[in-house]
């Protein structure tokens, strides 16, 4: 009787470890979200993982998951008028990563790519378009009472 608890004591042991190194091995990529592989040898691969259950080598591969769905961001601006006067100007953003360079933006940029690159390009972006804007409205307002004459 000893023997028949022993042996499946050690059958136990077994299927523990053995489920452990599966469970290791397996990795989900949600609806929405892309995966890119970081081999510990090799670096980055330049596969894009898509949605579901995948295999990976334990210990040497990890996945680094980004979320591809339309995301908005608000970026806060001030700039000034052709006036001098100060513009509060809060800017909505909905933006996503191309799936095809998602190596590449981890690679060159990281996984927080949003917070790096966007605050920069919406700013000068921004302040552009209140400068055009600014012109057009200057123009319209002085254009406006000749055509109601």
């Amino acid at each position: 009787m000893a023997k028949l608890f022993e042996s499946i004591g050690k059958l136990g042991l077994a299927l523990a470890v053995g489920g452990g190194v599966v469970n290791s091995a397996l990795f989900n990529v949600d609806a929405g979200h892309r995966a890119v592989i970081f081999d510990r040898f090799r670096g980055v691969q330049d596969a894009v993982v898509g949605e579901g259950t995948h295999f990976l080598i334990p210990w040497v591969q990890k996945p680094i998951i980004f979320d591809c769905r339309s995301r908005p961001r608000n970026v806060p601006v001030i700039t000034g008028s052709k006036d001098l006067q100060n513009v509060n100007i809060t800017l909505r953003i909905l933006f996503r990563p191309v799936t095809s360079q998602l190596p590449r933006i981890f690679t060159s940029i990281g996984e927080d790519y949003d917070e790096r690159v966007l605050p920069s390009i919406t700013t000068e972006v921004l302040k552009s378009v209140v400068v055009s804007v600014r012109l057009m409205l200057h123009f319209h307002y002085k254009v406006l009472p000749w055509c109601l004459a």
